[in-house]
């Protein structure tokens, strides 16, 4: 005990001389913070109301390093409250790493939902999708809670809902509860590819069995089911096949697609698609085309009083008629007063399967292709 005692008083004494000494001495002041975090974390069973001093200079250099894992740290070794705030900028921050897992996992052992909640509901997309990826890096129950909200408000970023998904497959609370909404069908279309995906490679059996059921995966050539995501993300592709897969008329990818000027101006460009899309992204375009669909490519049906629908993209809409381009990259106009009614369609207009019409290996290849294809500078 009086070692222990012994070794505040060092502490207590030495704190502010790091803070004073010169940079010619000591160094940066980033060097300085170091070293007083080191000398505090070696304190132990320390009751800072009982130590007026040490509980300043602690607090001190909690300002010091805030948004650091040094500050996760050291509200951890101090058992400190009311920094959650702090605790909550590194986790978003560091949200892949243990230190941001461990910030959230201390505000949610604090009961702070409502400051995770008012994150994941707020205007800051790249706060809230963070948020939600680090909530499922916790794997903690309490999770589930704040996540399935936020899967189910269809106002919200497709992004941050997918990444939702993602996050509550984590846990057998939260997959369980995403199973329950593919049950009571109020999962939406657009994420039904990635539940899918989450959850036929869970570890619960009887989630794993029922989900094939509710959510089968993929199909691929023949009806056969597609390798998990993990699976083909390590397949490795030839891109030169990749082009000829595209250009097939089986894939029909030129159909709706120009690269570099060739192809059919339906749907978008991709002739820098391999900047805009990392490989997963790229798999879950051809798997799951209505999810995410680009702004400006949402497909139309019109209603006309002959009784046809004809299908597409609005081009123009002017006030005496409307254009509209069908897959093949047709333009037909129709006049409003033929028109009964149009509604915006939820799936897209790029047809679901595509992948059934290849093999896996084609399907690699496809993507490798797609991901060579950037921008002249990052050539």
């Amino acid at each position: 005990m009086h070692i222990q005692r012994c070794t505040h008083l060092i502490a207590i004494s030495c704190l502010p001389l790091f803070w004073g000494l010169s940079t010619a001495v000591v160094g940066e002041e980033s060097e300085r913070t170091a070293v007083a975090v080191e000398a505090l974390l070696r304190l132990k069973e320390v009751d800072l109301s009982q130590n007026p001093k040490l509980k300043d200079a602690v607090l001190k250099l909690l300002e010091k390093t805030r948004g650091t894992p040094d500050f996760v740290k050291l509200v951890q070794q101090f058992q400190l409250t009311g920094q959650n705030a702090g605790l909550l900028e590194v986790a978003i921050r560091y949200g892949a790493s243990d230190i941001g897992v461990e910030a959230t996992r201390l505000i949610l052992a604090s009961g702070d939902f409502a400051l995770l909640q008012g994150v994941l509901q707020g205007s800051n997309l790249v706060a809230a999708l963070k948020t939600a990826e680090v909530l499922g890096n916790t794997a903690d129950h309490e999770t589930t809670g704040l996540l399935l909200p936020v899967v189910s408000d269809t106002e919200r970023d497709w992004a941050l809902r997918k990444q939702a998904v993602r996050s509550l497959a984590q846990t057998e609370q939260g997959a369980t509860a995403l199973l329950q909404l593919a049950k009571e069908e109020k999962l939406g279309d657009d994420l039904k590819f990635t539940a899918s995906a989450e959850l036929n490679r869970v570890r619960w059996p009887d989630i794993k069995a029922e989900a094939a059921k509710l959510l089968p995966p993929a199909q691929g050539q023949n009806t056969q089911p597609l390798p998990p995501m993990s699976e083909l993300l390590k397949i490795k592709g030839n891109a030169a096949n990749g082009a000829k897969v595209f250009s097939s008329p089986t894939a029909g990818c030129a159909n709706c697609h120009r690269i570099k000027g060739q192809g059919i101006d339906v749907g978008p460009d991709l002739s820098e698609i391999g900047t805009k899309l990392a490989r997963e992204a790229l798999y879950e375009s051809i798997l799951d085309p209505s999810a995410g669909i680009s702004f400006g490519y949402e497909a139309w049906q019109l209603e006309l009083t002959s009784g046809d629908e004809p299908y597409g993209l609005i081009v123009s809409d002017t006030a005496d008629e409307i254009a509209l381009k069908a897959v093949g990259g047709i333009v037909t106009r129709y006049k409003k007063t033929a028109v009964r009614k149009r509604e915006q369609m939820k799936l897209s207009i790029m047809p679901a399967g595509l992948q059934q019409a290849m093999t896996t290996q084609e399907l690699v290849d496809l993507v490798e292709y797609l991901l060579s294809l950037k921008k002249p500078s990052e050539n």
